[in-house]
């Protein structure tokens, strides 16, 4: 068979692959899929005879992946989960008991601006159960490939090699300070005034687009930042300004004061956009997904 007209590949056999590309063995496999390695290794072939090409290099001891092995592991994962998704969600709604929606987002993204960026979509879809949750940005591909997550949105624009995204709004940042701070009474602030001031952040340079996003905005403005790391990971942005009174935050906060006036927002005279992204799988389809893609502000 010519492998550019092979018919869809076997899911029961994908999952087979994918988990000896795991375990390295046919022996550690097999013995997790609870079948014979004379099974596992059938199933092996027949896969490569269906695609046309070798999967595993096995030379060695252990099987290694093929650079067309190494393609189909990466196609497999999303696929195989939306497979596992689909079949959840028809079952569920056979029940006449859809799940829950789930959304995850990452601390630089507060929970009522998730909610503005949600809520013409979920108006749109009275009948549907929406979960929030916040979500560390290094766990989003594994909770959206578990299941987890239907939906995460972080600052950023990468896109991980097993995932779709889309940016799906931009946001204008301001700085807050404490009260106390030397800065705190001015109406308005220009990237050259904090030159000399601690700027909070939640990662290091090159662990965080949202970090790189910022320090480029700094150096943009020929200003090279003084970075610190957050004691406290999790909290809303702001509260940085709470435990160290010489420090400034970028927040996405109406200008003004919060928590009891001990913090105070100030807008930039040239403000930096920060882009939310949306991630999700590929192979899904979800018709409140698309709402939110196409109808966040």
């Amino acid at each position: 068979m010519n492998p550019e007209d092979a018919h869809a590949l076997d899911t029961r056999r994908l999952e087979q692959f994918v988990a000896v590309a795991d375990a390295g063995t046919l022996a550690v496999a097999a013995e997790r899929l609870f079948i014979t390695q004379q099974a596992l290794s059938t199933a092996l072939r027949q896969l490569e005879r269906e695609v046309g090409v070798a999967l595993f290099d096995r030379s060695g001891r252990r099987l290694v992946l093929t650079a067309a092995g190494q393609e189909l592991l990466a196609g497999a994962r999303p696929l195989l989960t939306g497979s596992r998704e689909l079949a959840r969600a028809v079952r569920r709604r056979a029940a006449g008991t859809p799940p829950a929606f789930v959304v995850g987002h990452s601390p630089a993204l507060a929970d009522h601006e998730v909610f503005a960026l949600l809520e013409t979509a979920i108006r749109r879809h009275p009948d549907a159960s929406v979960t929030l949750t916040q979500v560390f940005p290094g766990r989003f591909v594994d909770e959206l490939l578990s299941g987890n997550l239907d939906l995460a949105l972080r600052r950023g624009v990468d896109t991980p090699a097993d995932l779709t995204s889309a940016v799906i709004a931009y946001q204008p940042l301001r700085v807050a300070f404490s009260s106390k701070h030397r800065l705190a009474q001015r109406d308005r602030i220009a990237v050259r005034d904090l030159r000399d001031v601690p700027v909070t952040v939640w990662a290091p340079e090159r662990h965080s687009f949202y970090t790189d996003f910022l320090i480029a905005h700094f150096r943009r403005n020929g200003v090279e930042p003084h970075l610190r790391v957050s004691r406290v990971q999790g909290a809303p942005p702001a509260t940085a300004a709470l435990l160290d009174d010489d420090t400034c935050v970028f927040v996405t906060d109406p200008p003004g004061t919060c928590y009891g006036g001990r913090i105070v927002v100030r807008d930039f005279d040239d403000p930096p956009f920060s882009p939310v992204q949306a991630l999700w799988l590929p192979h899904t389809v979800s018709a409140l997904r698309a709402d939110i893609l196409s109808a966040a502000p």
